[in-house]
């Protein structure tokens, strides 16, 4: 998740402190729509496996708690 939070955080210059797993990254902003698919290109990088957009809803992405559950639970 350090790859994720490192992104996160260089797409926010302004954000300081970790983020809070639970945070919603939509609402707050983290996350927008000119950097959503960057974002699925980087967990499909570290997962090593695609991601289907048919099959995945946006509370997918919504927390580094979910990311982690739905995406990296099994990447090393």
């Amino acid at each position: 998740m350090d790859r994720v939070a490192a992104w996160l955080h260089e797409k926010n210059p302004g954000l300081d402190g970790p983020i809070d797993a639970d945070e919603d990254l939509i609402e707050a902003r983290l996350i927008d729509s000119m950097d959503f698919l960057e974002f699925i290109d980087l967990l499909e990088e570290l997962s090593g496996s695609s991601i289907d957009l048919e099959e995945v809803t946006i509370d997918d992405f919504r927390t580094l708690s979910r990311v982690q559950e739905r995406f990296l639970s099994t990447a090393g």
